[in-house]
């Protein structure tokens, strides 16, 4: 496997909390964890920073090159869960960052599966050499709206509350993320990545820049892409290749 990742700061904000972190094991195992944070000036670089530091270390401690895969769901949650009462502990004792949380995606890859477990609006992508598949489903208001039937999913791209999510590390307590298992081959691109990514370019040119140079310079030519878009919000990927 090949691994890479990026974040950058974009055109707009002043400050990146964005966050992300990978570690290619061996061969047939590597894992990534990208977070977008949020709460402005109380915190949202904080939130991300604490969640991936508490999910490396957690998942370093944990799971072992021959750690049984049928563990792999009760450990990522555990060490969301950890992630999430550390954010949810350090803004209790801290007026100033009331409210801080952060999303999260955490991708482990093991021979030929994948383990995706996830709070918010930062996605996983699954692409092949001539189609691209979102995984992850956002957690956001708009989503929901989109389910219900209320809205499309075109209509949904620009609607007014689209950046308004309904779960995320921190905020609360207890924290209930979603998991997901998926089979995966040679050559698939495993694509973890902010909405200041796909907020700025579409699934088709993400596609096309993925499936057209390796990793190292795809990472790049994304991060440039969604800057001459206008880069309005951080933007960070991540990208295995199997």
């Amino acid at each position: 496997m090949e691994c890479v990742s990026k974040t950058d700061i974009g055109m707009v904000r002043k400050t990146n909390q964005d966050a992300v972190k990978f570690n290619k094991v061996n061969d047939e195992f590597a894992w990534s964890v990208v977070c977008d944070g949020m709460g402005g000036a109380n915190g949202g670089d904080i939130a991300s920073a604490i969640a991936v530091n508490e999910i490396e270390n957690y998942i370093k401690l944990n799971i072992k090159e021959d750690t049984d895969e049928n563990k792999f769901e009760e450990i990522m949650r555990s060490a969301v869960n950890k992630a999430n009462f550390e954010i949810f502990a350090k803004a209790s004792k801290n007026k100033s960052l009331s409210n801080m949380g952060t999303t999260i995606v955490l991708c482990i890859i093991k021979k030929s599966n994948l383990h995706i477990i996830y709070a918010g609006d930062s996605r996983v992508y699954l692409i092949k050499p001539t189609k691209i598949s979102q995984i992850s489903k956002d957690h956001s208001v708009v989503q929901e709206m989109v389910d219900m039937g209320e809205i499309t999913q075109q209509d949904a791209k620009n609607h007014p509350q689209k950046n308004i999510i309904t779960r995320a590390l921190g905020v609360t307590k207890n924290i209930e993320p979603d998991y997901i298992k998926i089979n995966i081959s040679e050559n698939d691109i495993i694509l973890s990545c902010t909405d200041g990514l796909t907020n700025s370019i579409s699934d088709d040119l993400i596609l096309e820049i993925c499936t057209s140079c390796e990793p190292c310079l795809a990472i790049e030519k994304l991060i440039k892409e969604s800057n001459l878009k206008g880069g309005k919000d951080n933007i960070t990927a991540c990208i295995i290749k199997v």
